[in-house]
């Protein structure tokens, strides 16, 4: 059972207490994290977590192929879960990337905004 996130928070069910994810929610929920978690920042689950937060150190050219890497590498623990590609974009300050999975034979896509 996985607890349903919205803006980074616990989303409220029916009678005010926290929602449960279904299935394809809990996943995405769980990609949403382990895309926008630093890794190395959970001392006893170091490979938890991405590095899209170093993409501000390369050339705009190289975001998107580093992101795909990027995704790769986070979601390398979820199974059945493939990456297909990534896209990143800059708005403002913030970078925002998003992410084409493959579960199940369906098409997914996640979009994470990376604050500085």
């Amino acid at each position: 059972m996985s607890l349903l996130l919205k803006d980074r928070d616990y989303a409220a069910g029916e009678n005010g207490a926290a929602a449960v994810a279904a299935d394809g929610e809990a996943l995405m929920g769980e990609v949403l994290f382990r895309l926008t978690a630093r890794r190395g920042s959970f001392p006893f689950l170091p490979e938890l977590g991405s590095r899209m937060h170093q993409l501000r150190r390369e050339k705009p050219s190289g975001w998107d192929s580093l992101a795909r890497q990027f995704a790769v590498e986070a979601l390398a623990g979820l199974p059945g879960v493939a990456v297909t590609g990534a896209k990143v974009t800059q708005e403002g300050d913030a970078l925002c990337v998003a992410v084409e999975l493959l579960w199940r034979g369906e098409g997914l896509r996640v979009t994470a905004q990376l604050e500085e």
